[in-house]
């Protein structure tokens, strides 16, 4: 890993700290978590009282794997995903984990289908 790739890794580190101090995950109201990778983005509801996942959605899945993992297209398809299955999981309500990324592209795009789909945050 190169100088500047460990500190924009650092950087995104520090970021997701400052994130997760206000955010908490309860069994009411559980913790929509994005993680984005160069090819890969993956997303879990977690309840970080009990330290479990309730539902989990990703480009890595066998039913993802047709369409790019890295496009906004692919993200929009598994904020949809992550919607319905929160849904069958009984959650409606979330309290939305950025990770330290920048709100904007493929984790917005995860965000609103995740809100179409049914999810309030």
């Amino acid at each position: 890993m190169t100088k500047i790739a460990q500190q924009r890794r650092q950087g995104r580190i520090r970021r997701h700290r400052r994130v997760r101090k206000k955010v908490h995950g309860t069994a009411a109201r559980p913790r929509l978590a994005v993680f984005r990778s160069n090819k890969h983005i993956s997303v879990q509801v977690i309840n970080d009282d009990a330290g479990t996942t309730l539902a989990a959605a990703s480009t890595t899945e066998s039913d993802m794997r047709s369409a790019s993992g890295s496009s906004v297209e692919a993200a929009t398809k598994v904020g949809e995903l992550i919607g319905e299955r929160a849904k069958a999981a009984g959650i409606d309500m979330v309290v939305f984990d950025r990770g330290g990324f920048a709100f904007h592209g493929r984790i917005a795009a995860v965000a609103s289908a995740a809100r179409e789909a049914g999810l309030e945050f």
